[in-house]
């Protein structure tokens, strides 16, 4: 009886989930159709729009999309989870728990790093993807996609200090509408020339690396596009759970995709001259515009997700110490994980700015694009040996040999993309860098001044000896000193006993911590020690996805 009244029950809050799931996770990699194909044969290493290439690039596109996505990430990436958190901090976290090896700290602290690059280059990339539709639909508009663009993202940047909740609401229905219309156009597509439907035989995929050489290699960097938003998939699980995430993948996302790329590549197999923008020339001339402007909703639907991420990762960063403290509004007076960061928003809308400006076009902007998430594919799947091999306890055949796998595919898609360095790929790499430097100088400086002020404190043992034989005067009420070492004494409360002479009846020494776990259960919050001589030591523990409310843990 009680499986059969709780499943009903399951089934509406899973497909609400999904539904939101579908906003917030997949937007990055729904929006890769508006260029990816585009760049195989338009891009910088354009190839030829012949039958054997269109179906050999469309075969590398179906087994990437299953190898990297639904094998690499849905069934094994997921599951390494920090106490249901992912994102490759929660990860590096994780790890130095069962591996606590330097080289592995820094290179998931780089992979973290790469991740602001990829809140610049996506929002960019998406928005300038969709409003170039407006030159298919009329040329004379060319002039105007930059400003456009442009003026799209600062509206999107502007909006954030009011938060999203409103508007989220419409983010699910919106990326579903999307999904569903460009699957529709591929599909009408793929009836007109149903021979495309051969590619997903992966001999194709094969036989276009054999027969291109060199040259079909350097388009490898070109297909990656289609599976960027991966990560997305892996840092959102703590917000839907691994179910949704997997559930809409392959009910909805992955069909899709794969019927909007072949019908795409059936546009190029009749009408060569496509090439220039396959998306939009699915549409009929009437649909154009509503296209463009559905496009230009999921793109920004798509940057939301990754500024949001930049938002988040920055919280993380500031509560394990590897950033200083900033401010954090919270936009939400019911979701704690709503907020907004203003420095951050600022540095992201003027990067995004910068590249429209700069690069100019979603083209130029694929290899920058690139660079930087292969680099944090690459990252995940070295961390994710680490966690296979000495957390779960796999045998190192079996833990080789599909890290191996993985490793292949990782390598192969970055050292494509490496060659795009000169091109673009020099921007995501710079600014990783750049954080990077940030992030380790802060931590490493906070900790060799923990360190000193460690040694130079006085145990708190020693000043309870020292009270109680010298008997200071003690006036009533508590007084409460923070604490940053849990066994020593607070410098503001030895100068308040030099130079007042005096204590309170009752004196706190407060230690604030944040555990390498996203959540610290209430219960389990507070530790308190009483004392001598009318002292207590109180310990807070916080997770780093945890806000820190130091008054209500302390009523509670």
């Amino acid at each position: 009886m009680t499986q059969s009244t709780d499943q009903p029950a399951a089934h509406p809050r899973l497909l609400a989930l999904s539904l939101l799931a579908l906003g917030v996770v997949f937007g990055d990699i729904g929006t890769s159709p508006l260029y990816a194909m585009r760049e195989c044969f338009h891009g910088s290493h354009a190839i030829a729009a012949t039958q054997a290439n269109v179906l050999g690039i469309l075969s590398l596109i179906f087994w990437s999309l299953w190898v990297v996505i639904s094998l690499k990430y849905l069934v094994f990436i997921l599951r390494a989870d920090n106490r249901g958190e992912g994102g490759i901090l929660a990860l590096s976290v994780l790890v130095a728990q069962v591996k606590p090896k330097a080289w592995l700290g820094l290179l998931g602290l780089f992979g973290a790093a790469l991740l602001y690059s990829d809140g610049m280059i996506t929002p960019a990339i998406t928005v300038l993807g969709a409003v170039e539709g407006l030159e298919v639909a009329l040329p004379a508009l060319k002039p105007f996609v930059q400003p456009a663009a442009v003026c799209i993202l600062i509206g999107v940047f502007l909006v954030q200090r009011h938060g999203t909740a409103k508007v989220g609401a419409w983010f699910g229905p919106v990326t579903l509408v999307w999904f569903v219309a460009i699957a529709a156009l591929g599909l009408a597509e793929i009836v007109r020339a149903p021979g495309v439907l051969a590619s997903l035989n992966p001999v194709w995929g094969a036989r276009f690396l054999l027969a291109n050489g060199w040259h079909g290699f350097l388009v490898l960097g070109a297909v990656f596009l289609v599976v960027t938003g991966g990560e997305a998939l892996y840092a959102d699980i703590g917000h839907f759970g691994v179910r949704p995430i997997r559930w809409v993948w392959f009910a909805v996302v992955l069909p899709a995709l794969m019927l909007n790329y072949l019908g795409q590549g059936a546009l190029i197999l009749r009408d060569p001259g496509a090439v220039a923008n396959p998306f939009f020339g699915l549409a009929p001339d009437w649909a154009r515009y509503p296209l463009v402007a559905l496009a230009t909703a999921a793109a920004v639907i798509a940057s939301q997700a990754l500024i949001t991420g930049a938002f988040s990762l920055t919280m993380q960063a500031v509560q394990l110490g590897y950033s200083p403290r900033l401010a954090i509004r919270h936009t939400s007076a019911s979701t704690i994980g709503q907020i907004f960061v203003p420095m951050v928003n600022r540095a992201l809308m003027v990067a995004c700015i910068a590249l429209v400006l700069g690069f100019g076009s979603s083209s130029r902007l694929a290899a920058a694009y690139g660079v930087s998430i292969t680099s944090t594919m690459l990252i995940t799947t070295v961390l994710f040996y680490v966690i296979a091999r000495w957390k779960w306890g796999w045998n190192p055949w079996v833990a080789g040999l599909l890290t191996g796998l993985f490793l292949a595919v990782d390598l192969a898609f970055l050292a494509a993309n490496f060659t795009k360095i000169l091109h673009g790929g020099w921007f995501p790499l710079l600014v990783a860098g750049a954080v990077f430097a940030l992030m380790w100088s802060w931590r490493s400086g906070r900790a060799s001044l923990a360190e000193t002020m460690r040694e130079r404190s006085v145990p708190l043992d020693l000043l309870i000896e020292d009270v109680r034989q010298t008997r200071p005067a003690r006036v009533p009420g508590t007084a409460i000193f923070m604490s940053g070492h849990p066994t020593g004494v607070p410098s503001a409360l030895l100068h308040n006993l030099k130079h007042n002479k005096v204590l309170h009846e009752r004196v706190v020494l407060l230690n604030v911590r944040t555990e390498e776990v996203p959540h610290v259960p209430p219960a389990e919050r507070a530790t308190i020690e009483p004392l001598e001589s009318g002292f207590c030591r109180i310990s807070l523990r916080f997770g780093f996805m945890d806000e820190p409310d130091v008054p209500h843990a302390l009523a509670g």
